[in-house]
C-alpha cells in the first residue's frame, strides 16, 4: 500500500488513511490485549518486574506501524549487548509518537508517565499490567514514589525510559533537562543510554484527529557511565548528555534519508 503523497494539507486521500490507521490501532489492540494478559498471568509469579509482559505491550506498536502506510519507522545505531544489564534511557520529546517509535526498540524498559497516561481507557490500563511507573507531576510524595520503583527495577535488571524534558516541545526545539533521570543514574551507579528521536513531530498533529506523514528515526547512541560520579555531577552530566543529543539531532536534521 502506498501512504500519500502529501499529509500536510487536510486532502481527501489523508482522511482515508487516517480512517485506516486508527482502524489499525484497533486491530492492534484487539489482537494483543489477550496475549499480554496471557503473558502476564503465565510469568506472573515468577516475574515480578512484568518484564514479559511490558515486552509485548510495546510490541503492539509495532504491529501498528507495519499496518500504518503513513508512517515509516527506522532503529539506527548499536543495541546494547546486554540489555538486562540496565540502563536509564532518555530521549527528547518530539510527540505523543516518540512512545510508538521508541518501543521499536526489541528490549522491554519501564515508562516513567506522568499519571494521566494511566487514565488512557486501555492502553492506559495496559501500563499498570506492563509495569509502567506512574509519576504525579508536583506531589513531592509520587516523585519519591517514583524514584524509588525505578531504582527497584534497575535492581532487578530491568531499564527504565525517561524523557527528561518533562513534556513534549512545544516549538519543536530541544527543551532543557530536568534532574531526575541523572540523579538515578549516579545513585544507581547505572549508564545512561541516550536516544535521539527525529521526525514524529507531523505524525500525529496537536487538535488533528488525521494522521501525518512521518519517516522517523531512533538514533541509539553509546552509553554514559555514570561510575564513580557522585550528585554533585548531576548537571555536568545533564548537560553533557543534552549536548550528545542536541549534536545527534543536528546530524539527522541533515540526513536525506530522513526528508518526507
Amino acid at each position: 500500500m502506498a501512504a500519500p503523497a502529501d499529509s500536510a494539507r487536510p486532502s481527501l486521500s489523508v482522511t482515508i488513511w487516517s480512517v485506516w490507521s486508527w482502524f489499525a490501532f484497533g486491530l492492534s489492540v484487539i489482537v494483543f490485549i489477550p496475549i499480554i494478559l496471557t503473558v502476564y498471568v503465565v510469568t506472573f509469579p515468577f516475574d515480578r518486574t512484568h518484564y514479559w509482559a511490558g515486552y509485548m505491550y510495546r510490541k503492539m506498536p509495532v504491529l501498528h506501524q507495519k499496518l500504518t502506510p503513513m508512517w515509516n519507522f527506522h532503529v539506527r545505531g548499536e543495541l546494547p549487548a546486554n540489555p538486562r544489564n540496565p540502563y536509564v534511557v532518555v530521549a527528547n520529546h518530539e510527540s505523543f509518537v516518540d512512545i510508538l517509535l521508541i518501543s521499536h526498540l526489541p528490549f522491554e524498559m519501564k515508562w516513567l508517565s506522568k499519571q494521566e497516561m494511566f487514565k488512557i481507557p486501555i492502553a492506559g490500563w495496559l501500563m499498570y499490567v506492563a509495569g509502567d511507573i506512574k509519576l504525579d507531576r508536583g506531589d513531592r510524595d509520587s516523585a519519591k514514589k517514583a524514584m524509588d520503583r525505578c531504582v527497584w527495577y534497575l535492581k532487578h535488571r530491568v531499564s527504565v525510559m525517561v524523557f527528561p524534558e518533562g513534556t513534549r516541545a512545544v516549538d519543536g526545539e530541544l527543551g532543557k533537562f530536568k534532574d531526575g533521570a541523572f540523579r538515578l543514574a549516579i545513585e544507581a551507579q547505572v549508564p545512561i543510554l541516550p536516544l535521539a528521536v527525529h521526525g514524529t513531530k507531523e505524525a500525529l498533529r496537536k487538535h488533528d484527529w488525521r494522521f501525518g506523514r512521518a519517516n522517523a528515526a531512533v538514533q541509539v547512541m553509546e552509553p554514559v557511565s555514570t561510575e564513580g560520579l557522585t550528585l554533585e555531577d548531576v548537571d555536568s552530566l545533564k548537560e553533557r548528555v543534552r549536548d550528545l543529543i542536541s549534536d545527534q539531532l543536528d546530524v539527522m536534521e541533515q540526513d536525506p534519508t530522513l526528508s518526507n
